[in-house]
């Protein structure tokens, strides 16, 4: 974030409280002492961060968004983005690991009963335990509403059985919200969600999934094989599902702008570093038009972003609809992290493309931004959706 404290957010002014602020220099803080120095561990061996997350859990930075009265911090969307940015920008799998309680816990905050949130909100934060979120499928991803696990009503429980996959956290959580198809017929309106704890007989994950970056954030397939799941877990009412993700996705999206924004200002960071370091010709190759109108250009973007995050979460924060604003972040924040990646790895040369430098690992962990949380071209869709609403 760079010492932003006031962001322009349409004909308002946003200005950070102190105690965003302060949540700000703590992410920080925490970034460079814990997350910096282990990143290239974490990225070479593929272990989920315990440690880091644990010591994030202590000082406050995992489970933001519980409410107070159940042990969290009520964190709001913009809150999250700012701690989502510090933790990114050190690198984005360990923020993804240890954030994913974040989105995990939206469906209850959206349409979970007292009782579900009395029950594994504190779970989370006393407990340390993990929560995933069980949405995509091997042939449902963006179309949400193509999923084909199943929960079959019997009596005070639901039977469910289907597969999951790309599930960040899955080897490590305890908990899932699953999504499956109450009325297989009911296309979107089929559609319920659940929490489904590991120990239910039948439920079993794969191994990690073998992938191009964000190693820490480990991700699996969850099998649901004839799970009873009690009718006191279903979130909402039958056929709710699809609207609870959706809904989601207006608050989820922000954060993972602002994760993309993270990578992005990192790259910069780096390829400035560098670019007034490495000598040509006797000077900085900073000094020559090509490299530092890439460098101008990598500015622009991160600081773009970063205007559209603020705006997308400001809007959620404050009761409005933030759709479009949030997909368009998205969007935006994932091609700038590609793309600032991408540019970083070219100043530095051959260097660049050597493990033994920083910008390496960032050009393979920021891919993901332009796939996951709905791709980039789904963006566009809402994008085109939201600008003819008004005129259907």
């Amino acid at each position: 974030m760079a010492n932003i404290a006031e962001e322009t957010v349409g004909s308002l002014q946003l200005e950070l409280t102190g105690d965003q602020k302060m949540l700000q220099d703590l992410a920080r803080d925490f970034t460079r002492k814990e997350v910096i120095p282990k990143a290239e561990h974490y990225d070479r061996t593929g272990e989920w961060p315990w440690d880091i997350f644990n010591k994030a859990r202590e000082v406050g930075l995992v489970n933001i968004n519980i409410p107070e009265e159940y042990g969290g911090l009520g964190a709001s969307v913009l809150d999250e983005c700012i701690v989502t940015h510090e933790l990114a920008y050190g690198c984005t799998g360990i923020q993804t690991a240890l954030m994913l309680n974040q989105l995990a816990v939206l469906p209850i905050l959206i349409a979970g009963n007292a009782e579900q949130k009395q029950h594994y909100f504190p779970r989370l934060i006393d407990d340390g335990k993990v929560i995933s979120y069980a949405l995509t499928e091997p042939d449902a991803g963006s179309d949400v509403a193509g999923i084909k696990t199943t929960a079959v009503r019997n009596g005070d429980h639901y039977v469910l059985n289907g597969a999951k996959t790309w599930i960040t956290d899955a080897p490590v959580a305890s908990y899932f919200v699953v999504f499956a198809k109450t009325d297989p017929n009911g296309a979107h309106k089929g559609m319920s969600a659940f929490i489904v704890e590991r120990d239910f007989k039948g439920v079993s994950t794969s191994k990690p999934l073998e992938k191009m970056g964000q190693h820490a954030a480990q991700t699996g397939m969850v099998f649901l094989e004839n799970v009873e799941v009690p009718v006191e877990n279903r979130l909402g009412n039958e056929g709710d599902g699809f609207m609870i993700a959706m809904k989601v996705f207006d608050k989820s999206r922000p954060p993972v702008a602002a994760a993309a924004t993270g990578l992005a200002r990192r790259a910069l960071d780096e390829a400035v570093k560098y670019a007034g370091t490495r000598t040509t010709f006797g000077k900085p190759i900073a000094t020559y038009q090509g490299v530092g109108f890439i460098l101008a250009d990598m500015k622009i973007r991160t600081e773009a972003a970063l205007s559209l995050v603020w705006k997308a979460a400001w809007l959620v924060d404050n009761g409005k609809r933030n759709t479009m604003e949030a997909a368009i972040a998205k969007a935006f924040c994932a091609d700038a992290a590609m793309q600032n990646a991408t540019d970083a790895v070219q100043v530095f040369g051959g260097n660049g493309y050597s493990r033994e430098y920083p910008v390496e690992k960032l050009m393979r962990d920021a891919k993901i931004y332009q796939i996951y949380e709905g791709t980039t071209q789904i963006q566009k869709m809402i994008i085109m959706r939201e600008l003819y609403k008004d005129a259907r």
